[in-house]
Formats: structure tokens, C-alpha cells, sequence
């Protein structure tokens, strides 16, 4: 089935906050602790990461990108300015992938299209965090970033993952 990236809007914010918790869901089961796990994806979050959503997207906070398969959002992605990566010009804030929808190259396509979008604005480089015991984080190494040191909140690890520049990145995705 053929997927679309587009920027997201504000109406595309329950579906955005759907994938979000869902995500967790399918990725965290059984590596996080599940009460957390449980906050992280229970109705209440949901429904806050709805309305932040609609204001991120609304206010132009962040960069932000979907994939729609069939009328539905199976994806997404976000970037914007670095919360805590010193001496980075962009973080990569979200990137969000149904399982389903996983593996036919939609991950690459939304990374494409919000590195294209901190590029455009004069970003040279980019940064994450991922936790550290997401699959994922492996998949970020294949598209070229690099570790770069880890904080612990409670009891998540995350790893800050980082490409120094963005121009070989750039070249490589769709």
C-alpha cells in the first residue's frame, strides 16, 4: 500500500497521539517497567498528547510530518530546536512507527522530510534521544548517527544519538 508524507496539521492530532501511545505500547512491552509503561500510554496520556499535539503543530513549534496509508496515520515525526544537545543545531524530537507500517521504508521517508525541514532553516547537525533499550536505536546507527553520552530519569536510560553533519545523512535518505 502506498504511504504519503506530508506536514502534519492540527486535525491530524488524534491520530498523531494514537501512534504515540500505540508505539509505546508495541515497542516498550516487557523492556520498561509496566506502571510506567502504563502512564506513558493510558487514556489520560493520550489525551494530553493530543492537545500538545494540536498546539505543537497550531504554533509551529516543531517540524512536523506524517504518513497516512489508506486514510490513516501510520506514522510520524518531529524536529525542532535542541532542548539539551549543546552545540547542536536541531533535535530529532519524535519519530513514531506503527508496527504494521514498519519495515517498508516510511521511517526513512519521515526522517528525510523533517531533516530537510531543520536543514532548510540552517540546521548542520541533529541530535536525539532514544532509550536505550529500543530496538530502534540500531536502526538510527544504520542511518549514519553516532552515540554521544546518556541521562538516566528515573528508570529510563536514554542515549543521545547525533550526526555531527547533516549533509551525508542527507544524501543517503529518499
Amino acid at each position: 500500500m502506498a504511504v504519503t508524507i506530508r506536514p502534519a496539521t492540527p486535525a491530524d492530532a488524534p491520530g498523531i497521539a494514537h501512534i504515540h501511545v500505540t508505539s509505546w505500547r508495541e515497542t516498550y512491552a516487557g523492556l520498561i517497567p509496566d506502571d510506567f509503561l502504563d502512564r506513558m500510554t493510558g487514556d489520560d496520556m493520550r489525551a494530553r498528547r493530543e492537545a500538545n499535539w494540536q498546539r505543537t503543530i497550531a504554533d509551529h513549534l516543531e517540524d512536523v510530518w506524517i504518513a497516512v496509508q489508506e486514510g490513516r496515520v501510520v506514522a510520524f515525526a518531529s524536529a525542532g530546536p535542541p532542548r539539551d544537545h549543546p552545540g547542536h543545531d536541531a533535535e530529532l524530537t519524535t519519530l513514531y512507527c506503527l508496527q504494521a507500517a514498519q519495515g517498508h521504508g516510511t521511517g526513512r521517508a519521515l526522517l528525510a522530510a523533517v531533516t530537510r525541514a531543520v536543514a532548510d532553516r540552517g540546521a548542520r547537525n541533529l541530535a536525539l534521544w532514544v532509550l536505550d533499550v529500543n530496538p530502534t536505536r540500531q536502526w538510527y546507527a544504520r542511518q549514519g548517527a553516532r552515540e554521544a553520552g546518556s541521562k538516566t530519569d528515573g528508570p529510563l536510560t536514554e542515549i543521545r544519538m547525533v550526526w555531527d553533519d547533516l549533509s551525508p545523512l542527507l544524501s543517503r535518505l529518499p
